[in-house]
């Protein structure tokens, strides 16, 4: 590989496979040893396109969720199945997959800015900005940043915008599906909340279990469906449709 390659987003390929690889390094034994990560479903990875491919999920902390899903992904394509046995995987990562994340979120340190690196679509969310309420106009850039993200490859998102547990999910998700038509595969996990702390970089306890499920792709009629039709699947999907609205 080239050592002056870079992604679509500018950064360098050499780089971002070290970045990601020390990431995975160290918070291996998070999800394997000191916790427990138990895995279903990674026969849903098995013969995804290269490209235009969403992964849609639930949020319970800022980065350890993101974290564990790469962490999936990446052993899935090295041939494991439900498991992250043997981090050798990491050494050479899928590096065209990305992640939404909150740009204030991925401002807040530098650590944040280093995670960042490793595959993060800044995005300026419509509705909240440092812990205060407000109604903004949908950024474009950012619009034109998933859109890019997905013609390159794969994109995880957590379409609450948020880790508090039932919120609705935004129609933003679903005018991006509608827009790109992806193939879109849910995931649900639990147990990160009694894990690690908001943020998802302390633990707060160990021995725990933490549990992921990959759905099969969802069933998406790309030319008929509504917006809030695809919002109320989505809540169904990822489990968290009690007050979808």
């Amino acid at each position: 590989m080239s050592l002056f390659k870079k992604d679509v987003f500018g950064r360098s390929y050499f780089i971002k496979k070290w970045v990601i690889r020390i990431i995975g390094f160290l918070s291996y034994r998070r999800f394997k040893g000191i916790n427990s990560l138990e895995i279903t479903g990674t026969k849903n990875l098995k013969g995804l396109p290269k490209n235009n491919v969403l992964f849609i999920s639930n949020h319970q902390t800022y980065f350890a969720d993101a974290t564990a899903i790469i962490h999936v992904i990446n052993a899935s394509l090295k041939g494991r199945t439900d498991s992250i046995n043997n981090i050798g995987y990491i050494w050479s990562p899928m590096l065209n997959l990305y992640f939404i994340a909150a740009k204030e979120t991925m401002n807040d340190g530098l650590l944040p800015k280093v995670l960042s690196y490793a595959g993060s679509i800044p995005i300026e969310r419509t509705w909240r900005s440092k812990g205060q309420n407000l109604k903004r106009p949908v950024n474009e850039d950012n619009i034109k940043s998933i859109d890019l993200a997905l013609e390159d490859g794969w994109v995880i998102t957590f379409p609450q915008g948020t880790t508090t547990a039932f919120k609705p999910v935004r129609k933003g998700t679903a005018h991006m599906i509608l827009k790109n038509k992806p193939t879109v595969i849910p995931i649900v996990i639990d147990g990160f909340r009694r894990s690690f702390d908001k943020k998802g970089l302390v633990l707060k306890k160990r021995g725990s279990i933490q549990r992921m499920n990959i759905k099969p792709p969802m069933k998406i009629d790309y030319e008929n469906d509504s917006v809030e039709k695809i919002v109320e699947e989505i809540g169904l999907a990822i489990e968290q449709h009690h007050t979808n609205q």
